[in-house]
């Protein structure tokens, strides 16, 4: 799933109509998710925060910005929090299935379309920059709204896109790429603030002030403070007293979770607890949270405890959610506290629904889901079966040598069945689209020529779906090669399904791929499929052979000694 966040601040937090108005215009976008509209009355500022498709929120910032700009009059404004302009900044945060080049580029989507449609002057900030100088929010935004006439005059700020001109209704608005924050606290099981503060000075990346044995701070030849580094990158920290608690905190923002994950900082601070006499009791997760960081989690304590990591993302979430102590001050619902599960499969979905349900949706007279869901599925069951496998291979005593490479292969088979249970859906998603551009209207010229193009393009992608999945199963057979061979041989006859299951899944999801070539006019592009299609059968077809070869083989082995 393409997935990311997007956060603008708007120059306005008073007027409720104005900020019912923007709510509207994001959540009237499909395949968008308002979350949550912050409003700030003294600084007059609200947070919006939405998620969707990449496509999706650039449409929604898109349209929050034009309504912003239509109802928020920059020359009346007054308010404690530095601005530019009536949509202040607009940053976007890959979350999952996105890179952060992705969301640069989206940010140049974005800033392009507000300049030349909105004639609003757009800086690009942090990760999107294109001077180095741009990076910083604090220092493009220096002079505020009041100073853009002589900025604009500036010709070392110049706007990214947009006229240099001054816009007096909307001032500028600053557009970018971050990484996503995360709010984190930690508790102890002490009232004192000072010890908690001093934990936080320690592990944040800014430090602490070096002193002299005099405790008086030690300064450069500039009068500067000379900073001792703290544990942590990408941290920063307080210590606090929380009176609704009655306990202590070491507040926490993690601004790149890759850098520095929430386990990471809570085992960190447990250490420098300990040394104080002090003991973590939990912690607690302000706001949301990317599903990557609960799984690397979960990982990193499965692993201390010696257990395999190839788990399904479900346990691993558990493992982190009991290890963290996220449930001690209030119940931690995963559903609610993980960007993705916004927008997670429900009993409505595909996945969603019972053995039985799914079976009974496809057994009906509707086309989807169809054969293309149904590959996929079985591709699904394969990488089930391998990583079943490897986990009862891991910790066996007589497979030690195996144990790291069984572990390897659980954690890509749960990916891999991660990627073909979405693709379920994505398969009759794309069947419906198909049909969706039938029905485009047909009357005009205009309307038969973007029709025709809406049915091509919505048919490649039909075609694209099942070719990722043979392309998938063909990964997944070779898991199913090594378990096979390396595996428990117990469980060799599982290897043996999983391989079957597989061949299905490349097989069925072939002619899922041919059926739809034969309505795409772009020829280079049927030819390039065809060609894949073949070279992947190609493949499946020995090396399910050789697998199968295998698995009889030790069966046959085991059933000579009396084992089976």
């Amino acid at each position: 799933m393409k997935l990311v966040e997007c956060v603008p601040n708007f120059s306005e937090g008073r007027d409720s109509a104005v900020l019912d108005a923007i709510a509207a215009a994001i959540a009237s976008v499909q395949s968008v998710k308002l979350l949550d509209v912050d409003p700030g009355e003294d600084t007059n500022r609200t947070v919006v925060t939405f998620i969707g498709s990449p496509e999706g929120v650039v449409e929604a910032a898109f349209q929050a910005i034009r309504t912003a700009a239509e109802l928020i009059d920059m020359r009346t404004h007054t308010g404690a929090h530095a601005r530019m302009g009536a949509t202040d900044v607009c940053p976007f945060v890959p979350v999952s299935g996105v890179t952060m080049e992705d969301c640069v580029a989206l940010a140049n989507a974005l800033g392009q379309r507000v300049g030349e449609e909105l004639n609003i002057p757009v800086y690009l900030y942090e990760e999107a920059a294109r001077k180095p100088e741009r990076r910083n929010l604090a220092v493009v935004r220096r002079g505020e709204y009041e100073g853009l006439p002589e900025k604009l005059a500036d010709p070392n700020w110049q706007p990214d896109f947009g006229p240099a001109l001054f816009n007096p209704r909307s001032g500028a608005t600053v557009v970018g790429a971050r990484e996503f924050l995360i709010a984190y606290n930690v508790n102890l099981n002490t009232k004192d603030r000072k010890l908690a503060h001093d934990i936080a000075l320690t592990i944040r990346e800014g430090g602490r002030a070096k002193k002299d044995i005099h405790k008086r701070i030690i300064r450069d030849e500039n009068g500067k403070a000379i900073k001792i580094p703290g544990k942590l990158r990408a941290c920063k920290a307080v210590g606090w007293y929380i009176d609704e608690y009655r306990m202590a905190q070491i507040s926490i923002n993690l601004v790149n979770y890759n850098v520095t994950p929430p386990h990471m900082a809570f085992e960190t601070i447990r250490e420098e607890a300990s040394v104080r006499g002090l003991r973590v009791t939990g912690s607690e997760l302000v706001g949301l949270i990317p599903k990557e960081a609960m799984l690397m989690a979960g990982r990193y304590y499965l692993r201390r405890q010696g257990k395999s990591a190839g788990v399904p993302e479900e346990e691993l979430i558990r493992v982190a959610v009991h290890s963290l102590g996220l449930n001690e001050i209030a119940p931690f619902d995963p559903r609610q506290k993980i960007i993705e599960y916004q927008f997670g499969s429900g009993p409505q979905s595909l996945t969603g629904k019972s053995l039985r349900e799914f079976s009974d949706e496809v057994s009906t007279d509707s086309p989807a889901p169809g054969g293309g869901s149904v590959a996929a599925l079985s591709g699904a069951l394969s990488a089930s079966l391998s990583a079943m496998v490897a986990n009862l291979t891991h910790g066996k005593g007589e497979y030690e040598s195996a144990w790291s490479l069984m572990e390897e292969i659980a954690c890509e088979a749960q990916r891999l069945k991660d990627f073909f249970l979405d693709a379920v859906e994505e398969d009759t998603a794309a069947f419906n689209r198909v049909m969706d551009a039938h029905r485009l209207p047909k009357k005009t010229e205009e309307e038969k020529k973007h029709r025709v193009a809406a049915i091509d393009e919505a048919t490649k992608e039909a075609a694209r779906v099942p070719l990722r999945v043979m392309e998938k199963a063909l990964e997944t057979l070779e898991l199913a090669k090594t378990v096979a061979e390396k595996g428990n041989v117990n469980s060799v006859s599982d290897a043996g399904v999983s391989a079957i299951a597989a061949k299905a899944a490349v097989d069925g999801a072939a002619l899922n791929v041919l059926i739809n070539l034969g309505s795409i006019e772009d020829q280079k592009f049927v030819k390039s499929c065809r060609k894949d299609v073949a070279a992947i059968q190609k493949t499946v077809a020995p090396l399910v052979e050789e697998i199968l070869a295998c698995v009889s083989t030790k069966m046959n082995a085991d059933a000579s000694h009396g084992n089976l």
